[in-house]
């Protein structure tokens, strides 16, 4: 259920809040108050298109906030799946919006406007002031008749939709694969021609690196034995060198050493060095002998390099992705060379997914048949409660024989409203009263079907008055025992049913426009119906009118608890 609703600069909006109540919750106003505002903020709060005109002029951002409460087993799990908390059994969604940019937060938790719109479906149902027109459409038909039937058809609607994307790919394939031959032979001759020419080049793993690295010493021989020369001359046994005067301090050291006893731990440090030092020059010469640089060692290293590069050009950046283009083409090359029964195969695969196809969108249609005929019997009862007196309704189920992710089905509504006259499509007679109370019949039985514990009706008046305008009334009413109903209205014979009664008006302060909205005392409940009864001149009879359409408005309610 929807407790609360925060909107802070939207429109003409400055700052509202309304706490909602379970049953009926109505909203008046006059015309252009902004009561189509305060759905249309409940719908962008939950990941509708916003549009950045509707933050108001004088301000830089709008904030909708909205509180419901969250003791759903199937909101819970989802809640539990996306590792958002719920905190006191409530839900808090709210949005941000500046420029075009918006936050989006479930319980304090940043989410996107897809999570948002996740979330609304286990929250809230909300029916447009023109969603009505959709069914002049028959492809809503198709959709109305299947979120009835979706306890039996889901699965089987998405084994179909699998089915025909199979299906779909394995056409695909065989379309792209009715090559002419002269195309068939020089993609071939092209293949063969890629796949000898990495074969030839005896790729091993990791030879690229390993040349690479051979390759840059190569490179740099010349300087690594220059500097290797100049430390050897400086190190080796020359005049000058470190080796001829560590040789000299040693046998100073060692000639004092026969005068003095105390310095044989110099001495022998003394002596270590000048063995680490010849150490050192050994290796350093063995190094060197090491370093004689091939001239033909280095052109075969160059030329293999330039091999492995220029594959790598063509057919990928590394030695393994040159190895799955080769694999890749070299399961081309065997389709190409045995395609009569590469062909042949995918023709059977193609015959196998559309038979297999054809037997889902069976099942669906008998599926389909079935619930269509225990829909059709709800729908009357619902129509008949809304003042349809003599009206039949069918819903027919034809199968086109053309396959689609949906099956092969087309529904239509059929609707007769007079005696007498025939059978004919929903779509070709209903008037738009009519539409809105076959939307509402649609939306009585559907609601059945699931848990959502919230459903916004935003002017499901359209078209109709009088005695009929009351029977909506009533079902509203009814609707509201089972879950909570927020409907927007302009007749008084809705308005005298609400649970909870909400005035939306329009003020002008500070030279600006502002729409505020507050719940309605009874004695201001009545009052307001008088308005709405009234026009222009409220008069103390039409007052009067008003407290007895709210009295027995009320009788009603308490009668049929």
């Amino acid at each position: 259920m929807l407790q609360h609703l925060h909107v802070k600069n939207l429109a003409l909006i400055r700052e509202a809040e309304i706490d909602f109540t379970e049953g009926l919750n109505i909203l008046t106003g006059e015309t252009g108050a902004g009561k189509s505002i305060i759905i249309g903020s409940i719908t962008m709060a939950l990941g509708g298109r916003v549009a950045k005109e509707m933050i108001r002029e004088d301000a830089g951002q709008a904030l909708i906030e909205l509180v419901f409460t969250a003791d759903r087993p199937e909101l819970l799990a989802w809640l539990q799946r996306m590792d958002i908390p719920a905190e006191d059994g409530q839900l808090i969604l709210s949005r941000k919006i500046s420029g075009s940019r918006s936050i989006c937060r479930i319980n304090g938790e940043t989410v996107s406007t897809a999570v948002l719109k996740e979330a609304a479906s286990f929250l809230i149902d909300i029916h447009g002031q023109h969603e009505h027109q959709s069914l002049l459409n028959r492809k809503k038909h198709q959709e109305i008749l299947d979120a009835y039937a979706h306890g039996r058809l889901g699965a089987l609607k998405d084994r179909i939709s699998e089915a025909y994307r199979a299906l779909r790919e394995l056409e695909k394939e065989l379309e792209q694969a009715s090559l002419d031959e002269n195309g068939r032979l020089r993609e071939q001759e092209l293949l063969e021609f890629e796949i000898s020419e990495i074969e030839d080049a005896a790729l091993e793993d990791g030879e690229d690196e390993r040349l690479e690295q051979e390759y840059r010493r190569m490179v740099n021989g010349k300087k690594i034995l220059e500097a290797l020369s100049a430390a050897k001359a400086l190190c080796g046994g020359e005049d000058g060198s470190a080796s001829e005067q560590i040789g000299r301090a040693c046998r100073e050291v060692l000639g004092a050493l026969r005068f003095d006893g105390e310095l044989e731990s110099l001495a022998e440090q003394i002596q270590q060095i000048d063995g680490m030092l010849a150490d050192f020059s050994r290796e350093l010469s063995d190094y060197m002998d090491g370093l004689e640089f091939s001239e033909q060692d280095f052109l075969d290293t160059e030329e293999r390099l330039n091999r492995i590069n220029h594959l790598k050009a063509k057919y990928g950046q590394t030695i393994t992705e040159i190895r799955a283009y080769q694999a890749e083409k070299q399961e081309r090359l065997d389709i190409l060379i045995h395609f009569e029964e590469y062909t042949a195969k995918l023709r059977q695969d193609c015959r196998k997914a559309e038979k297999t196809l054809e037997e889902l969108c069976r099942q669906a249609h008998a599926v389909r048949e079935e619930e269509a005929q225990r829909l059709e019997r709800l729908m009357q009862e619902q129509l008949e409660e809304l003042n349809f007196l003599d009206v039949r309704f069918r819903i027919e189920v034809r199968d086109t024989g053309q396959y689609t992710a949906e099956g092969s089905d087309e529904v239509e509504f059929m609707i007769s409203t007079n005696p007498g006259e025939p059978l004919k499509p929903l779509g070709k007679i209903a008037s738009g009263g009519e539409l809105s109370r076959v939307m509402l019949a649609i939306k009585t039985v559907l609601a059945d079907q699931d848990a959502i514990g919230t459903v916004i009706f935003d002017e499901i008046d359209t078209g109709i008055s009088g005695r009929t305008a009351q029977k909506v009334s009533e079902k509203l009413a009814l609707i509201g025992k089972s879950r909570q109903v927020i409907c927007i209205t302009h007749l008084a014979q809705l308005a005298a049913m609400a649970d909870s009664h909400y005035c939306i008006e329009k003020h002008a302060a500070d030279g600006s426009t502002e729409t505020v909205i507050r719940r309605l005392s009874e004695e201001e409940a009545a009052e307001e119906l008088a308005r709405i009864l009234g026009g222009a001149r409220i008069t103390e009879s039409v007052r009067e009118n008003a407290r007895e359409m709210r009295k027995l408005a009320l009788q009603l309610k308490n009668k049929r608890k």
